[in-house]
């Protein structure tokens, strides 16, 4: 393989990378600003529970997740 071809490569993954974060990230908020509000109306509505959440906060919640994931899927 030349340095051109793996350079795309490289580049190429890291856009699928990129894309696929951005797509979670989406994915979180949305699923927040769907069910949050339903589930828990009073709290919402007292501001004691985020109707909304930012994007920051939901890169939190998707690594937070995440690491739930591992540890429910890792075979001891």
């Amino acid at each position: 393989m030349n340095r051109t071809r793996i350079g795309t490569l490289i580049v190429g993954g890291a856009v699928i990378v990129c894309i696929v974060f951005v797509v979670a990230l989406l994915l979180v908020k949305w699923l927040w600003a769907w069910t949050i509000p339903d589930l828990f109306p009073g709290a919402v509505a007292q501001g004691l529970v985020a109707k909304t959440i930012s994007w920051f906060t939901a890169m939190k919640v998707a690594l937070f997740l995440a690491f739930l994931s591992a540890l429910v899927g890792k075979k001891q």
